[in-house]
Parts: C-alpha cells; sequence; structure tokens
C-alpha cells in the first residue's frame, strides 16, 4: 500500500487535467463505475456481508444505491452542474450603479480525502456519495479506508483501478489508503496537497479531524457528519387511536440495521396522556420483538452499552426496556422514558446513542414539546406527526424544529434518506459541520467547487461555458 505523501502527491499532479476535463468525460467514468459495481455484486455483497455482517439483502440495496448516486451525478454532470455560470453584462456608467463585465464560474477545489463511514461499507465508503460528487466537480479523490471493511474497500478500489484504466484516465484520480491508527488520517487531512475533507463518523474523531484541517498554514473545509438524535414529535391528534400503528412503525425503524443509522430516531416528544402510556406500553412490546444483528464492531457495541448505562443513571430517567442480549455480540434495544422539564435540563439526555435506543419524553403542554425540541443542539432531522391545519402552535414548532435539523418530516420516519436534487443531508453541529452543504442528493457537488469571477474576459475564455481551463 502506497503512502499518504505519495498517494496524494499522484492525485494532485492529476488534479488539473481533471479539472478542466468536459463533462462526456466524467459522466462516462462515473457511469462506468456503476456498471462495474453492479456486474461484481454477488462476490462483493458476499465480501461487505463476511465483514459486517450486515445481511446480503440490505447489503445489495446498498449497492443498488451507490450506483444510482453515481449515475445521479452523471447526469449532473452532463445537465451543467458543475459548470453553472453568472454572466452579468458590463453596465455603464459611475459607480455603484456603472460595472465592469463579470463573469462567475466555479473551478473544482483540488484533491478531496474521503474518509469512510463504518456503517454504509458501499453508500458511504470507496464509491460513495462524496466520491461521485467529488469525481464530478472535478476532484481526484484520496479514499481513507474503514478498518472495519478493509477487504471490499481493496475489492472496490481494484474495480475502480479497472474502470479507470479501460477509459484510459489516470488510475490516482481515485487513491486509497487504509490503516487503523487515527495518525493516518489526521496526516491525510494535514498534507497541503489536500484541499478538503469530507467524514462521516464519530463525534470525537470528527473533532480530531477538525481541529486540524483547521490548525493548518492554510485552513480547509472539513465536512463532518458527527451525530443525531433525529427527535420525532407525536401530536395528540396522530397519537390517539393509531397507538399500534405509530408504535410499530418507530420500533422498525429505531431497530433498523441494529440503530446504526445516522437518522435513527432518538427522541419522541408527546403529550402526557392514557394514549401516551399506552403507547409506551405498545413500543416497549414492539421494540422487544425486533429482530436484530451484531453491532459493526466491538468499539460501537461497547459505546452504545456506555450510553444505555449513562442513560438509565440519570435522575428522573425510567428505563423501560434493557433486556439481556440475544447473543454476546448482539445488543438487546434499549427504551427510556423522561419528562420534559428534565431532558431539557440535563445535556447528558440529549446526547446521541448509536445504536437501537430511544427515550421517550412527556410533555405538560404546548409549551413543554417547544422547549424539548429546541434544547436539541442540532440534528439531521426532525418528524412531526400531525401538524395537519395551520395554526399558531403548527407554526412555532415547525420554526423549532427548521432551527435544529437540516430536514424537517411531516410523514413517515426518519431512516432512509432520499438520493434526489432537493436532498438536504446535514444541519447544525453536531449533525454537521457545514450546516448549508449536502452529503446526499444533487447538491452535495457543490461543496467541491469554488466561485471564481473573471472580470472583462476575453471571448476564448466566455466561450468555454464554464469549463475551467
Amino acid at each position: 500500500m502506497k503512502t499518504v505523501d505519495s498517494t496524494v502527491l499522484a492525485a494532485s499532479r492529476a488534479a488539473p487535467d481533471w479539472a478542466s476535463s468536459p463533462a462526456r468525460q466524467r459522466a462516462d467514468l462515473l457511469a462506468g463505475l456503476a456498471r462495474a459495481l453492479e456486474e461484481g455484486r454477488e462476490p462483493l455483497v458476499k465480501l461487505a456481508h463476511d465483514e459486517t455482517g450486515l445481511g446480503a439483502l440490505r447489503l445489495s440495496a446498498e449497492l443498488d444505491r451507490t450506483a444510482f448516486q453515481l449515475r445521479r451525478f452523471a447526469d449532473e454532470v452532463t445537465a451543467g452542474a458543475a459548470f453553472s455560470v453568472i454572466d452579468d453584462p458590463a453596465a455603464s456608467g459611475a459607480p455603484p450603479a456603472g460595472h465592469p463585465h463579470l463573469h462567475r464560474v466555479r473551478v473544482p477545489v483540488g484533491p478531496v480525502a474521503m474518509f469512510s463511514a463504518s456503517n454504509f461499507p458501499f453508500a458511504f465508503s470507496v464509491l460513495g456519495g462524496d466520491t461521485a460528487s467529488a469525481l464530478a466537480a472535478g476532484c481526484p479523490v484520496v479514499v481513507k479506508s474503514h478498518p472495519g471493511h478493509t477487504g471490499l474497500s481493496r475489492e472496490v478500489h481494484e474495480l475502480a483501478l479497472r474502470v479507470l484504466r479501460a477509459q484510459l484516465l489516470p488510475a490516482v484520480l481515485l487513491g486509497l489508503v487504509e490503516g487503523a491508527s487515527p495518525q493516518i488520517g489526521q496526516d491525510l487531512a494535514r498534507h497541503p496537497a489536500i484541499r478538503a475533507v469530507a467524514f462521516t463518523g464519530s463525534l470525537r474523531a470528527g473533532l480530531a479531524l477538525q481541529q486540524v484541517c483547521r490548525q493548518r498554514v492554510d485552513p480547509i473545509p472539513f465536512y463532518g457528519e458527527l451525530g443525531s438524535i433525529n427527535p420525532v414529535v407525536v401530536l395528540p391528534c396522530a397519537m390517539l387511536g393509531r397507538e399500534q400503528a405509530v408504535a410499530t412503525a418507530l420500533a422498525q425503524s429505531i431497530a433498523l440495521g441494529t440503530g446504526q443509522f445516522c437518522t435513527s430516531p432518538g427522541v419522541i416528544i408527546a403529550k402526557r396522556s392514557d394514549s401516551l402510556d399506552l403507547f409506551v406500553r405498545l413500543l416497549e412490546k414492539a421494540l422487544a420483538s425486533q429482530s436484530l444483528h451484531p453491532m459493526l464492531n466491538e468499539a460501537i457495541r461497547t459505546g452504545f452499552d456506555a450510553g444505555c448505562q449513562r442513560l438509565g443513571q440519570r435522575p428522573r430517567v425510567a428505563q423501560i426496556l434493557r433486556g439481556a442480549s440475544a447473543a454476546a455480540n448482539v445488543p438487546a434495544a434499549a427504551l427510556f422514558r423522561t419528562d420534559a422539564a428534565s431532558f431539557c435540563s440535563d445535556p447528558a439526555l440529549r446526547e446521541e446513542v448509536f445504536g437501537p435506543e430511544a427515550i421517550v419524553v412527556e410533555a405538560r403542554d404546548d409549551q413543554d414539546m417547544l422547549d424539548a425540541v429546541r434544547a436539541i443542539k442540532g440534528s439531521l432531522t426532525a418528524t412531526i406527526w400531525g401538524a395537519d391545519e395551520d395554526n399558531q402552535f403548527h407554526r412555532a414548532l415547525v420554526r423549532a424544529a427548521s432551527s435544529v435539523a437540516g430536514r424537517v418530516l411531516f410523514s413517515g420516519v426518519p431512516t432512509g434518506v432520499a438520493v434526489s436534487t432537493a436532498q438536504h443531508h446535514g444541519g447544525p453541529f453536531p449533525a454537521s459541520t457545514q450546516p448549508f452543504s449536502t452529503s446526499v442528493g444533487s447538491r452535495a457537488i457543490d461543496r467541491f467547487l469554488r466561485p471564481v469571477v473573471f472580470q472583462d474576459p476575453p471571448d476564448w475564455l466566455l466561450s468555454r461555458g464554464g469549463l475551467p481551463v
């Protein structure tokens, strides 16, 4: 395996030519990578399951999502997403009304460091969304593989190299470094040729990398997704008479992937009532019946157990469900209950517990519900069930949810993130270190393009239509 330095330097040498590559060439590469993934499905899915235990059905669907993302960015770059221009013709007269001809384009930032996630070995890994959006933007990528699926990362990287060679493109457009030591990742983020970092992972690791990016002689953007508790607000009209349906839907979402989804609902806010009591009993039963599989690694399992223990020891927190594990490496789902005042006053109740866990927050009235939502630091999602009518409380609730989350749902569950034009997968810290950007969806390409304005440009530059020179 090449060193960090040699891999990044090789990528940087390829950066200028790839930055000026036309849309067709970029789209052909992305589409070719998608086809290669699909053609290698069977052995890749088997290897992914052997390393992660996530199951062939889930992993095959994730491979489909990854191929879809690649093709999505192929379509985006073909449609001109990477080459958008704003042309402001010269205006005669004195300033401020008068001005020269200004032609605004966007240029690729340069080599991007991409850190693979543990819980999505295809979709947030070697050929995941960060890689797809960076390549579409015209940036080479250096991937830091995750030690939880090293073998799969190598195989997918080799597959990508074959596609690059077949299309007569430099293999160094997609580099790979590996190793479990945090120092390797920090060396990658610190390398002077790296111009942006994309990371999905733990708060501790993310903050360490962010510090490296900030302390460089030339600080660079750090796009980190670090944690989210994804509150679900269940208004009385959505609860009463539907307790079983609500409990079933939430239990399935909490337990999906053994709770190892960044959008897993971790907080349920509802008003005190007999209906809420019934709902909690039904949710306890539904959660206990969910089929869970082993967690991705020992560190995640240890963190989950410690988080549940911490919650169970907080004052005014009732432990509703925390059974014995079905097997040594399979966790037991956990459910807790507290009141809104305690939730708002105790920061420990608002920390993410990564795994199949949730806490029910009991509100006395509308103000309690608003206070509970506002107390959340930052989240990828917030869900509001039952706000179908236009009234002052519902407006206040939507404002509160919008202030803490990047995506607000009014139906369905937060697990599942569509790869679409309008998608925003981000939010206030710690959900994201760059809440104005998304890591999923068409606009993810914007993270790796930097605006440049040409003043009174020559005709030959205008004729390029936004394609960098």
